[in-house]
């Protein structure tokens, strides 16, 4: 049995789209930055941390964590606290290009732990200060990394991408694909 340790309603999507079978068993861990972790670090411990803490619980199951942040200017960018938060990271990436890592984790029996990362580059048009508040008016931003979603009304500033468009949204399907083949869960 595969098991996801996340609630994200966008890492289920991407799963059954792909055809993998799983249940979701959501991980509660604290997702505060060590200091002077680095972006890709962080992202690759909170995947890890996930997916340890619920193999407690389902020490029989391969269990996939995984955790997304946005970098910009080396400066990591998680789901913003309130609103006053979501403005501040949609203006650090008004008309700028970057990072979107995704860090998974499959922890297994038989000492299976595979903890791997997936960055894609994102390029954002410029943001008027009226769209920044429109937008968060919507709530969509509230509890997405960066404070936005690619597959969401932010679409509309997305001016391109370089690499793996599921990342971004919260999963790199192809990768973690790849990886439960590897260790024989599917």
């Amino acid at each position: 049995m595969i098991v996801l340790a996340s609630a994200s309603p966008r890492r289920q999507e991407l799963l059954r789209n792909a055809g993998i079978s799983f249940v979701v068993q959501a991980a509660d861990i604290s997702e505060t930055p060590r200091a002077g972790e680095p972006p890709h670090a962080l992202a690759e411990r909170l995947a890890r941390e996930k997916a340890r803490a619920v193999f407690l619980t389902r020490p029989n199951d391969v269990v996939l964590g995984a955790d997304t942040i946005v970098i910009v200017d080396g400066q990591i960018l998680g789901k913003p606290q309130d609103g006053i938060d979501a403005v501040r990271m949609l203006r650090l990436l008004s008309g700028r290009s970057h990072q979107v890592v995704t860090g998974v984790c499959l922890k297994g029996p038989q000492g299976l732990e595979d903890t791997r990362s997936e960055t894609t580059l994102v390029s954002m048009a410029a943001l008027t200060e009226e769209a920044i508040r429109s937008y968060i008016a919507t709530g969509e931003p509230m509890d997405k990394a960066g404070a936005y979603a690619i597959q969401g009304i932010a679409s509309r500033w997305i001016s391109s991408i370089a690499g793996d468009y599921f990342n971004v949204v919260g999963l790199p399907v192809a990768m973690i694909y790849s990886m439960l083949r590897e260790c024989g869960a599917i």
